[in-house]
């Protein structure tokens, strides 16, 4: 971001001009919380010596100029002639200074702070590196104790991101506040889509500051976040003439007697995703099993050895494959060596879009190259350890680095990569990935990665890109798993109940 705002700066859209379009979103968005969590129109900033405060400063110029009771307590070294101070104090704010030297006087301030219903955390930036420095934390370990203790307790704003916080890596400091509502500017950083940093955003806001795809920097980026605008441009089309040839055929080889619920899970994803037609391959033996909880499915029972695949299923799979507009391979297949044989003989035909999940993944990973077997347009979906089966990894180190380790092999196997878990990570071959920023203990059930190959083999069988499918699926799935909590509570969601709680956008 330091170096887009230089090249913004040498463009024309100067830093101050940066600075008064932060300010004014920022002060947008808690007018835009005003009516609903906001309990009196009045705000207090914690101004450091950074742009953070100057935004914090600029936002309250324009809250005094809308009628709000404002203030300032001037934390460090800034002076009371600095530009954005004077405007603040011309705007009605009311101007306090803390020396960081001088923590014991913030008793001084603390019932002046605590009368405002709005704290703009402006204390320090997105370049903090953890630990804060002795005498600005025990300041900052001083204002937290007396927010907590604050009733009604305020509604906290955090500008760019929660001081404290290392926006690279995550770390958050002992005295980082926790936030309400992060305001962050032009951009996401990468750090605060992992943990703990994700704890103390609150709500999630991205100020746009004016940065335009000229500045070459800005436009060569390649990362994004997942939202609902973005998968709304992803989803295939759906023409009032259209029959259920126009959406896909989609074939779905899994399941077996240990596992026929993952079968099911997926087949049910396939068709709520909006796919024409899903056949269901299974083994012999379970097909009577899910027939008539899936009615809606076309059934091609396989040869089975005791309740699994059987090496000999790829034959009459290769009739099928001719008339499918994806595959999926995977949920619930088990890891015997019948059925890793017949993945192997699988993987000799002529396949159509592929999605290669759970077992299916740990069972093309034993084939020499097995990257290179299939087309360059497969969706593979790993949770962390069968990553790590695939990398030769261990999960500590995919979890140390996960957009990075995505990118690296999505690069390296030709095919897109959705690394699952909290923040999950879509990586494309062509140097494209996008980050989820969703983490929710309903989503750690048995079952909900099945629902999730299923909804991205739909999207595949209607049209959608590889990536495209990819990240709308992740969306739909993660906006599921949380309509499914709100109702629900986290710990009691099943799988199943997220193909209820589908969104409709």
């Amino acid at each position: 971001m330091r170096a887009i705002e230089q090249a913004a700066d040498e463009l024309g859209l100067t830093y101050a001009q940066l600075m008064e379009n932060a300010g004014r979103e920022l002060a947008n968005a808690i007018l835009a919380h005003s009516h609903n969590r906001i309990a009196e129109r009045t705000a207090v900033a914690l101004v450091g010596t950074g742009n953070n405060g100057s935004d914090a400063l600029v936002a309250l110029a324009i809250l005094g100029a809308a009628g709000w009771k404002t203030g300032a307590l001037l934390i460090g070294k800034r002076f009371s002639h600095d530009e954005h101070v004077k405007r603040a104090r011309k705007a009605g704010a009311q101007i306090r200074s803390l020396d960081y030297d001088n923590h014991d006087k913030l008793d001084e301030h603390a019932e002046w702070l605590s009368s405002y219903a709005v704290v703009l955390d402006g204390i320090l930036g997105t370049g903090v590196r953890a630990p804060v420095r002795e005498s600005l934390a025990r300041v900052m370990a001083g204002i937290k104790a007396n927010f907590e203790i604050a009733r009604p307790a305020p509604f906290i704003v955090a500008v760019d991101c929660p001081s404290g916080m290392d926006c690279d890596t995550g770390e958050v400091a002992l005295q980082t506040l926790q936030a309400d509502l992060t305001v962050c500017m032009g951009a996401i950083k990468a750090g605060m889509l992992t943990l703990p940093a994700y704890g103390y955003l609150g709500e999630l806001h991205v100020a746009d500051i004016g940065i335009t795809n000229r500045i070459r920097q800005w436009a060569e980026i390649r990362r994004q976040i997942i939202d609902e605008a973005a998968v709304r441009s992803m989803l295939p089309p759906r023409p009032l003439g259209a029959h259920k040839g126009t959406f896909g055929s989609l074939l779905v080889v899994a399941g077996s007697l240990q596992y026929p619920g993952a079968a099911l899970l997926a087949g049910r994803a396939a068709y709520r995703s909006g796919a024409g037609l899903v056949q269901m391959a299974v083994p012999k033996p379970v097909q009577p099993l899910l027939a008539g909880h899936l009615p809606e499915a076309t059934w091609l029972p396989l040869p089975a050895q005791e309740g699994w695949i059987g090496p000999t299923a790829a034959k009459p799979i290769a009739g099928s494959l001719k008339n499918m507009s994806a595959l999926l391979l995977g949920p619930g297949l088990g890891l015997t060596e019948g059925t890793g044989e017949f993945v192997g003989k699988l993987l000799k035909e002529k396949l159509p879009p592929l999605v290669v999940d759970a077992d299916g993944l740990k069972l093309i990973a034993a084939y020499k190259d097995w990257f290179r077997r299939f087309s360059l347009d497969a969706v593979l979906t790993p949770h962390p350890g069968e990553m790590a089966i695939l990398t030769g990894l261990t999960v500590a180190e995919v979890q140390r680095a996960r957009l990075d380790i995505a990118e690296e092999y999505a690069k390296t196997w030709h095919q897109v990569v959705v690394l699952k878990g909290a923040f999950t990570v879509v990586a494309a071959p062509d140097g494209r990935s996008a980050i989820l920023p969703l983490a929710t203990t309903a989503l750690a059930r048995a079952g909900t990665g099945d629902v999730l190959a299923g909804l991205i083999a739909g999207l595949r069988a209607q049209g959608a890109g590889a990536f495209e499918a990819a990240c709308a699926g992740v969306w739909l799935h993660g906006q599921a798993g949380l309509r499914a909590a709100a109702q629900r509570g986290a710990a009691a969601v099943l799988a199943g109940d997220l193909l209820e709680h589908l969104p409709v956008i």
